[in-house]
């Protein structure tokens, strides 16, 4: 196998201990679509023996295989194999690599739980972050000066309510009216406006969202199950590391009697970016 020859190192602190991952990147042409990377775990303050070293390879298409090889300098001994059952659509970027590998290592080790990563994760990308954007959006419903407010200085009216930071420092608020859409897009990466939205879910970092939003928006809405009137107005906005978007949705009818809370509590993600619309909940007090 021809090897890379890259050796990389990557350090986290799990609350009780710290740790420290070499990785080895290799890569095997004769074998295509197959990457191959090794971890030496080892943690700090203790001897070079106690090191484990941990060989990965991902298979575009199959699985992820993990191999203990247990201490480095003592051969293959206690060496274990085990398979996990991970989809790969496409070999991952070297980031996510090393990322991956260290997680596999943590958990084969017991000091992470992969539902707790799992739940963490989902956390950000759906309660916290999305809660705090549609918090704003129902104040603006329901408070006419904070809607101008919010529509004049976004980042100001947003940070009113407790939300700014990294990610957020420069806000602007788009609104939906009966005759303008508008949907957000980074064209060059995935500049996202986490304290209000989370964590950017996969599809909004990916190529064809990125490029197809531009190109084809209402082709892209319709993927969403949203189609907008052809008299209606479809607005592209483009995210940027200096400058992210929040858009306000419409308020749905018949909700005139609802409070700010129960407001809130439509609001979702996607219709914050864009490609959905808010709608009242099946049984919802009008």
């Amino acid at each position: 196998m021809a090897a890379s020859g890259e050796r990389r190192a990557s350090h986290t602190n799990t609350g009780t201990s710290s740790f420290v991952g070499v990785f080895h990147l290799a890569r095997a042409p004769a074998e295509r679509g197959l990457v191959r990377f090794s971890v030496v775990l080892y943690s700090i303050g203790a001897a070079p023996a106690d090191a484990r070293a941990i060989d990965l390879s991902v298979r575009t298409g199959g699985r992820m295989t993990t191999t203990d090889r247990g201490q480095p300098a003592s051969g293959a001994a206690d060496s274990a194999d085990h398979e996990h059952d991970h989809d790969h659509q496409a070999i991952p970027s070297d980031p996510a690599l090393r990322v991956k590998a260290l997680e596999s290592v943590l958990v084969a080790k017991g000091l992470v739980e992969p539902a707790a990563l799992d739940a963490l994760v989902d956390a950000y990308e759906h309660q916290i972050g999305p809660r705090n954007g549609a918090r704003v959006v129902a104040r603006a419903w329901v408070d006419a000066a904070y809607k101008h407010r919010l529509l004049s200085d976004a980042t100001a009216a947003i940070a009113e309510l407790g939300y700014s930071g990294m990610e957020g420092e420069h806000m602007v608020a788009v609104e939906n009216t009966p005759r303008v859409h508008n949907l957000i897009v980074c064209t060059l990466c995935s500049c996202y406006p986490w304290p209000v939205l989370g964590l950017p879910p996969v599809w909004y970092k990916s190529a064809a969202y990125r490029s197809r939003s531009v190109i084809d928006p209402r082709g892209v809405l319709h993927e969403f199950g949203l189609d907008v009137p052809a008299d209606v107005e479809v607005r592209v906005w483009d995210s940027t590391a200096d400058l992210r978007y929040l858009v306000l949705p419409e308020r749905p009818a018949g909700t005139e009697r609802l409070s700010e809370q129960e407001l809130a509590e439509l609001v979702t993600r996607d219709s914050m970016i864009g490609v959905a619309r808010v709608a009242p909940k099946p049984g919802t007090r009008t």
